[in-house]
């Protein structure tokens, strides 16, 4: 599913934003005589998305779920409960989430963090699989299908990993 904005932030209008947040990226004017250009866009909303996440967690106290419903509501107030937008952005939310919890610079990836990881994943495809479904796309219900069932199966080898980790289990053989 893909959401197009009706009014796209610029590359220059999200710099602005993180100059207003003192948060922004240097940016080496040899290499951008002119400033931030399209083709930063995505990077630089990946900067203020960090940046925003980063303030709603320090102003979000752990176990007080006042806090949390407030920056829920504020998060339905500006995409709306239940719209294309609203799913669009929690299946995006969850992939970068499973992506950082692999990590991007590990060369295996630990157990635990897989499990955690392709949990995630179950929940993006599952997801997916019931918006294609609500759509009438079976040939895509059945892929999402296929790959939730495929990360419930690295949730559970991950997880005999561990236990074989801390001597719970042994070991499988290769």
């Amino acid at each position: 599913m893909s959401v197009e904005s009706e009014f796209p932030v610029s590359a220059e209008q999200v710099y602005a934003a993180l100059v207003a947040l003192g948060d922004e990226p240097v940016l080496d004017p040899e290499l951008w005589p002119q400033g931030p250009e399209e083709g930063n866009r995505r990077r630089l909303l990946g900067v203020l998305l960090a940046r925003v996440e980063l303030e709603v967690t320090a102003a979000t106290r752990l176990g007080v779920d006042q806090d949390q419903a407030e920056v829920l509501l504020g998060w339905m107030d500006q995409a709306g409960p239940g719209s294309a937008v609203s799913t669009n952005a929690l299946i995006n939310r969850l992939q970068r989430t499973g992506v950082q919890l692999m990590g991007l610079d590990q060369d295996e990836t630990p157990p635990g963090r897989m499990a955690s990881a392709m949990a995630i994943a179950v929940a993006v495809d599952a997801l997916g699989a019931h918006l294609h479904f609500e759509a009438g796309d079976v040939d895509r219900v059945r892929r999402g299908l296929g790959r939730t069932e495929a990360a419930l199966i690295e949730i559970l080898r991950s997880i005999h990993d561990l236990r074989a980790e801390i001597g719970d289990a042994e070991e499988e053989p290769d």
